[in-house]
């Protein structure tokens, strides 16, 4: 017999990742689609959040990753201080393999299906010219092209709000917002990384790189060839005065193993749900490393394709996104004035918005 605390429906009402208002199985037969929207809240409005394309382990992985990412979004809309609440989908398969006009298609009717519940966009996985296909089935769709009336590669302002991140993390502990003369180690140069990479060298940081793709660091250092390449991450996070330890791949980067091996004294990443597990973000504060929350700092990029939403002007998006550093200030603040790691005074800032549209909505 199966056991039933196990189980995808176990997940979903009974543990820490539950408590979301709607969760959709979809499949596509014809197509091959198999994916999962997971929407956590809409108290601030429509739930906002994109589509990761990914080949998981199985099916419980899956809609375990589709539940907490649902949720990460509902915090980081509220502390970007917009309208929407928070919701994400994952593809199943890997989409090197499987993706397809007509699989995407299929995934815009889904969304199309839930009646502006849910709007989605570019992840992992997909891009803008995903994003095209889908808003051919589905209005509610953000991050496509220019040429479709989108706001493009959202990874832009992502890295650009990181960055801004960065900058706080450095006037809260060093007293001055810049990373000149600074050493930055980056996990992960893809679409987000390699944006960060090039702010962080612009403002004169010294920076060290590893990715597992070669060919995302062989684009880099063609570009860029004073950037430090380590083998992997677990070299990457022991490198000899490391200031900032930026985790800009998937997520749990920050786990048992390496946060008593980190070296850095900041933590400032584009990933999301960088924390393993409950309990990490003491960890860092133990151990007197300096944690910018990553929901707070990477929300750049959700900022812009909701700004797309209203007719995309890159100007005002982008003052939007720096707002991040302020945001990440207050947070060092409160976090301060009420002895608790920043990573819970940002989960208290956001349940409070969030509390408060629904009882306003009540």
């Amino acid at each position: 017999m199966t056991d039933v605390t196990d189980g995808v429906l176990h997940t979903l009402f009974h543990s820490d990742q539950g408590g979301h208002e709607q969760v959709v199985l979809c499949q596509d037969r014809a197509s091959g689609l198999k994916a999962v929207i997971a929407l956590h809240s809409t108290a601030l409005g429509p739930a906002l959040g994109g589509t990761r394309f990914y080949p998981y382990a199985n099916e419980e992985a899956a809609v375990a990753d589709a539940l907490n990412l649902a949720r990460g979004m509902s915090y980081k809309n509220a502390m970007a201080g917009l309208d929407h609440g928070g919701g994400k989908a994952v593809i199943i398969g890997d989409p090197e393999r499987i993706k397809t006009e007509a699989l995407l298609l299929a995934y815009g009717r889904f969304v199309a299906s839930l009646g502006g519940r849910y709007v989605t966009a570019c992840d992992v996985g997909t891009y803008v010219a995903d994003m095209d296909v889908v808003a051919r089935e589905c209005p509610w769709t953000t991050g496509r092209s220019p040429g479709n009336g989108g706001a493009g590669d959202s990874s832009v302002l992502t890295a650009y709000g990181v960055f801004q991140g960065m900058r706080a993390s450095a006037q809260h502990l060093w007293g001055d917002p810049t990373l000149r003369g600074r050493k930055v180690g980056v996990a992960g140069v893809g679409k987000v990384g390699h944006h960060l990479v090039e702010h962080l060298l612009a403002d004169g940081a010294e920076v060290v790189v590893t990715d597992v793709r070669a060919e995302a660091v062989r684009r880099l250092t063609d570009l860029h060839p004073r950037v430090t390449v380590v083998a992997d991450t677990d070299a990457l996070i022991r490198v000899g005065g490391l200031d900032v330890y930026a985790p800009c791949a998937l997520g749990g980067a920050l786990d048992d193993d390496t946060v008593p091996a980190l070296a850095a004294t900041v933590v400032c990443g584009a990933a999301n749900n960088q924390l393993a597990h409950p309990g990490v973000e003491k960890d860092l504060a133990d151990r007197g490393i300096l944690y910018a929350p990553d929901y707070v700092v990477n929300a750049g990029g959700v900022i812009q394709v909701a700004d797309e939403l209203h007719g995309f002007d890159f100007d005002r998006a982008k003052v939007k996104a720096a707002r991040i550093f302020d945001t990440t200030l207050d947070i060092f603040t409160r976090a301060k004035k009420d002895g608790i790691p920043p990573a819970a005074a940002a989960d208290r800032i956001a349940e409070h918005r969030i509390a408060e549209a629904r009882s306003a909505s009540r």
